[in-house]
């Protein structure tokens, strides 16, 4: 049975690296409870006062689960980038330019390995997990504090946008950052590959950008979708390389017509030599896109980072992904702390 663990003190100081003479950021940042395997409904006992009156702007939760990935023909690993991310975080040095008392540690989803090769079977167990994690992000909005989610597959996209549009009562803006548009068809069943169009078909999804989409992974049948559909607009990665143009101008105008405040997913295999199911040997560094999260001007409604693994199910390691996704994350903190 799925469930939500909620992180103790314990829990988080037993991956900090204490020194002498430093503070960092797993010293400082707060916590909700001892509570331990909660239930499946823990969305809705999580007390909504309690994060209102905690001090804490960001609330920092995990997603470990490769289910989605592999329900998409993906390679398996992705549950394995949210552990050496964290610690990474917590190890962070607590200073003027980043405060570890604006985060709340909240947990991780426990969801159980599904090692079926059956794709239905991975399917439906993709749309459990909608249900498990809908609700905790409903309550995190709701208490006007920013989600900040750790993956797992890119189908946890989906969730998360639904628990943001309840929250907000409206529907949400996107900018992806993904060499993918993950616009498949809602027909087949959840997977990594179409949390957006299941967001769209649903109503919860407003104006979607991609960025960084790159033309050898688009279908003919994506590319009538997104023609067909004004709320969609993309840029490609491969235009980017032609016009040698500015990152973040193009980022800027991409994002016209969309709101102030937008959800910002980052897939990591925009980001070369980052180890993901579809790792790349071409895509942004991650100067690039770091330096588009530090100068976004849009603030942001919630931050998902997915689709990262530091081990993959055929054997390959990444042992830079927690500073690769810390990184990431301290960009984030530092942009949208307002």
């Amino acid at each position: 049975m799925a469930s939500f663990r909620v992180f103790s003190q314990d829990d988080i100081l037993s991956l900090v690296n204490k020194r002498v003479g430093e503070t960092k950021l797993g010293e400082k940042v707060a916590y909700y409870t001892h509570y331990d395997g909660l239930p499946r409904d823990f969305g809705k006992a999580i007390s909504l006062d309690y994060l209102k009156d905690s001090s804490a702007k960001f609330v920092l939760l995990g997603i470990p689960e490769d289910i989605g990935v592999r329900a998409n023909y993906g390679i398996g690993g992705a549950q394995t980038a949210w552990k050496p991310a964290l610690k990474a975080i917590l190890n962070l040095q607590h200073s003027q330019f980043l405060n570890g008392e604006d985060i709340l540690v909240l947990g991780e989803f426990n969801i159980p390995e599904n090692n079926s090769n059956d794709l239905n079977i991975l399917r439906n167990a993709v749309a459990e997990i909608d249900e498990l994690v809908y609700p905790v992000i409903q309550k995190i909005v709701s208490a006007g504090k920013i989600p900040i989610v750790i993956g797992g597959g890119h189908n946890n996209c989906y969730p998360i946008i639904k628990g943001t549009c309840i929250a907000l009562n409206e529907k949400v803006d996107v900018l992806n950052i993904d060499a993918h548009t993950d616009l498949r068809d809602p027909d087949e069943g959840r997977h990594s590959g179409n949390g957006f169009s299941f967001a769209i078909k649903n109503g919860y999804l407003s104006q979607y950008r991609i960025f960084g989409l790159h033309q050898n992974y688009v279908s003919e049948a994506q590319l009538n979708y997104i023609s067909d559909n004004d709320t969609i607009k993309a840029l490609y990665f491969d235009d980017l390389l032609k016009e040698r143009t500015n990152t973040f101008t193009e980022a800027e105008k991409l994002l016209e017509g969309a709101k102030s405040r937008l959800g910002l997913e980052i897939d990591l295999d925009s980001i070369c030599n980052t180890l993901s199911s579809a790792t790349t040997p071409s895509g942004f560094t991650l100067d690039e896109v770091r330096s588009l999260i530090l100068n976004l001007q849009n603030k942001c409604s919630y931050l998902h980072i997915c689709e990262g693994a530091y081990q993959l199910n055929d054997g390959r390691k990444d042992e830079t992904i927690g500073k690769t996704i810390a990184y990431l994350i301290s960009d984030f903190i530092k942009s949208n702390s307002f």
